[in-house]
């Protein structure tokens, strides 16, 4: 159960983030994708991830304490943010390095819109981090905005089109901030997690 939750730091580079001494959780995804109210609703507050409605408002890596035990972290979005294209190369470089780099990143949460047919970016993220050996778990967020048949029809059609590029499909979780679904799955699989990093370190 969290019951604390605060913001630590905002950062432009990964050797500036907060000493590894703790794990690490990251949360990444497309611009819109809802990032942002999915953390609040897993945190259980409405304003520590800044939401806007304006797509790429999140800029840097922001680090939150979770129960003094473990780091939430919120990464920038990618795709179709309204950005220069210097900017936006800046943060893939920020963003890069970090999930290359930062030891005590446990798992990376790759956040996609339920709605949508699978998309090339977000496809192409994915196969970098499975080439680079980065942990990752697949996250649908706005389940409320589709009906149940919906989400299964959905969910299947995306299986069968990784399937053609991937011999394993990576854990999903379907979610959605706005009715709390699928948010105690994920705080179970962290604190699952954590455990490991302590028997690691």
């Amino acid at each position: 159960m969290i019951k604390n939750a605060k913001f630590i730091i905002s950062s432009t580079d990964y050797k500036k983030c907060p000493q590894p001494t703790l794990p690490e959780y990251a949360f990444i995804g497309r611009s819109n994708v809802g990032k942002s109210s999915l953390i609040n609703s897993i945190v259980n507050q409405k304003n520590l991830a800044k939401v806007s409605s304006k797509p790429g408002k999140t800029q840097l890596i922001n680090h939150f304490l979770i129960n003094d035990k473990w780091y939430l972290v919120d990464l920038p979005g990618f795709g179709y943010a309204k950005i220069s294209k210097t900017k936006r190369q800046e943060f893939q470089k920020m963003t890069s390095n970090y999930l290359s780099y930062r030891d005590n990143l446990m798992c990376l949460f790759v956040l996609i819109d339920l709605r949508l047919k699978p998309q090339i970016i977000d496809q192409n993220f994915m196969q970098w981090l499975a080439i680079a050996k980065i942990p990752f778990k697949i996250v649908f967020t706005k389940s409320d905005k589709v009906n149940k048949n919906s989400i299964k029809k959905n969910i299947k059609k995306y299986k069968e089109y990784m399937r053609k590029e991937w011999e394993e499909i990576p854990e999903i979780f379907i979610t959605s901030s706005l009715k709390k679904t699928g948010l105690i799955e994920i705080e179970n699989f962290i604190n699952q997690t954590n455990k490991l990093f302590i028997q690691n370190s």
